[in-house]
């Protein structure tokens, strides 16, 4: 009972996890949780009835049809208790009586996987790509761009991917891995699905200046190139587009945020948008980073008008500036006229040859609050420019973020953005005071995901420790057995260097699971020890004892455990690739906690002892050497010819 209670209280916090990938793995637990509640059901009342048919054969009974089967159960059997016997038993004689040493070793061990980590000879990433039977090219141009510039744009993505499917042909032996092909201008349906507001909308934009080719490739199974590799083939063959604000290449199923997403904040734009330059040219300096962009878009040509001082002398603003251009040249309604269920406004403005070009806003006259009339020139200014496409603000700061994405073949977006915090952020920053920066996308999901799977753990160790002290009724032995759990990291990261794999966060999800399943062959081999010591056995004995007899179930747990979690670990599917990494962390680390479970537990155990009984060791210290010291001195107080 208690022991599904502690692993539905491992994979409890599964279920609380903020973010984009909260929702993702939510799965995963609700499908876990009621399997182990009815296992209950299973093994406490349809199981006993299944063992209670069970009759054993009489000593003169032939063995049935399956005598081969139980000929390799006999000697599975012996050559199991002979390694007991052989070679367990005396290896646990030497852990118990070394036991601080064998303690001392697994810390070792412990200590030596966090360096691993931590100093780089494994890496992190976030989240890996999930292989897509789409990939997709967007092309953003210039606000009020032509639709035929955008045409052009798309045309030559469509020319890269032409060559890109005749190389692909060739090397897949004539094999044609794409199905369709799809150009869109206006619009761009497979990047809107990739990028997604907070609340989980697709954020849906329609102009002239976007376009979209997207491509539907054969099923994963049925091609050897993943869609990773074609889609970085279409950006080399590609190339820059020119005039093209934002050129990004996607083939992933669904993703996390940007690798590196950098928001710039402050109070002058200016300032904003020189240090987004400058830290855009140092990311291009970066091995691997590709597909640098900024947010900032900046919108339709425009006439910005400016009042000069001798209009404020006869009192004219810029407001009445504004006023009476709109007025002119889109003009100000008169009146409505109902027609049906119509509404006609009619327009008062230039006639239509006097607002056909430019030229004729400096010919207009600006009527002064006192009635005269001026030349446009006279009082106003105006200039060609750009306004804003849209302004970003957080926490009423204008912000713009600087994007990108990382190749992990060649490096690691958590390397790019330590070097950002470390060398370059400092040095950009330092020109524009009034700037500040923050990491989000990727960065953003992570520090999420990551803090509620450390809030939960928490909470999921606290209650596995009360369960824990349920049974046991103790305080100081539960943490003997969640002292194992740590060492399930050893597994975890050795599984991952046998099989090549680099850390992700569905690996920190398999460890936070890997707590309940470690709990319970240490919870297995402590209740043991306890029921040999109420019935008198000595407690050396009573551990050696419960060693020797566990060891089969002990390790039967684990190697079934490991057997389910196989063929996880071998799929070779694109889809399920993502999922391995968190198999891998379960199966290794059940596989490597047996044998902390087997020699460390036991050890502990005796050292709980040892510190258990050191206050009256000490104090029975005390009364020898006060009865020696005792006796000494009646020797010295006897007479000198006392015999």
């Amino acid at each position: 009972m208690f022991a599904v209670l502690t692993t539905v209280a491992a994979f409890t916090p599964l279920l609380y996890v903020a973010g984009m990938m909260g929702k993702v793995m939510r799965t995963i637990p609700l499908i876990v949780i009621p399997c182990l509640l009815w296992s209950l059901v299973e093994s406490l009342w349809i199981l006993p009835a299944h063992l209670s048919h069970y009759r054993k054969k009489g000593p003169d009974e032939k063995p049935d049809g399956w005598h081969l089967w139980r000929r390799f159960q006999a000697r599975f059997a012996a050559g199991l208790k002979w390694f007991v016997a052989n070679v367990y038993t005396p290896l646990l004689e030497v852990g118990l009586r070394w036991r601080y040493m064998t303690v001392a070793i697994g810390i070792f061990t412990l200590l030596i996987t966090v360096g691993v980590v931590r100093g780089g000879f494994i890496r992190f990433q976030f989240f890996p790509d999930v292989e897509s039977d789409f990939m997709a090219a967007a092309v953003k141009l210039p606000q009020g761009a032509p639709v035929e510039a955008t045409s052009e744009a798309v045309r030559r993505l469509e020319e890269s991917a032409a060559k890109l499917r005749a190389e692909a042909s060739e090397q897949s032996g004539g094999q044609d891995l794409f199905k369709h092909l799809v150009a869109v201008i206006g619009e761009q349906p497979f990047n809107r699905v990739q990028r997604q507001n907070p609340g989980g909308i697709a954020l849906r934009e329609t102009s002239s200046n976007l376009g979209e080719v997207s491509i539907e490739l054969q099923p994963a199974e049925d091609r050897e190139i993943g869609s990773g590799e074609l889609v970085d083939r279409w950006r080399e063959l590609t190339g820059p587009i020119p005039d093209a604000l934002e050129l990004t290449f996607s083939a992933s199923l669904f993703s996390p945020g940007e690798d590196i997403n950098v928001q710039l904040t402050g109070s002058n734009i200016d300032d904003l948008r020189a240090a987004a330059d400058e830290l855009k040219r140092r990311l291009g300096e970066y091995a691997g980073v590709y597909e640098i962009s900024d947010s900032f878009v900046a919108g339709k040509r425009e006439l910005k008008l400016g009042i000069k001082p001798a209009a404020e002398l006869v009192g004219l603003t810029l407001s009445d500036l504004a006023r009476q251009v709109r007025q002119a040249f889109y003009g100000e309604e008169a009146q409505r006229i109902q027609r049906g269920r119509d509404d006609v406004r009619v327009m008062v403005r230039y006639p239509e040859d006097e607002r056909r070009s430019l030229g004729d806003l400096e010919n207009m006259r600006i009527r002064t609050p006192d009635g005269l009339e001026v030349p446009f020139s006279e009082v106003a200014t105006v200039e060609l420019g750009r306004g804003f496409a849209s302004i970003d603000r957080v926490d009423r700061r204008r912000a713009i973020n600087v994007t990108a994405d990382v190749d992990p073949a060649r490096t690691t977006a958590g390397d790019v953005i330590a070097d950002l915090k470390a060398k370059v952020l400092p040095e950009v920053l330092f020109e524009y005071p009034g700037v500040h920066y923050t990491f989000e996308g990727q960065q953003a999901e992570q520090r999420d995901t990551m803090g509620g799977l450390a809030r939960g753990f928490v909470f999921a160790l606290v209650v596995i420790y009360v369960l824990l002290a349920v049974p046991l009724k103790s305080y100081v032995q539960p943490i003997i057995i969640m002292a194992a759990i740590p060492f399930g990291l050893v597994g975890a990261i050795a599984g991952h260097l046998i099989l090549g794999l680099d850390l992700t966060i569905l690996s920190m999800f398999g460890l936070v699971a890997l707590t309940g399943v470690v709990v319970n062959d240490s919870l297995v081999m402590v209740d043991f020890i306890n029921r040999n010591r109420r019935t008198r056995d000595e407690l050396s004995h009573a551990v050696r004892a419960a060693g020797v007899a566990r060891f089969r179930p002990i390790l039967l747990t684990s190697l079934t455990t490991f057997a389910g979690l196989f063929p996880l670990m071998m799929e070779r599917s694109m889809q399920a690739r993502f999922l391995i990494p968190m198999a891998v962390s379960l199966a290794f680390g059940v596989i490597f906690a047996t044998f902390i479970t087997l020699m460390l537990v036991p050890s502990g155990y005796l050292i709980m002892e040892d510190i258990k009984g050191l206050p009256a060791r000490l104090r029975g210290r005390r009364r020898r050497r006060g009865t020696d010291a005792r006796e000494t001195g009646e020797r010295r107080e006897q007479p000198s010819g006392a015999v």
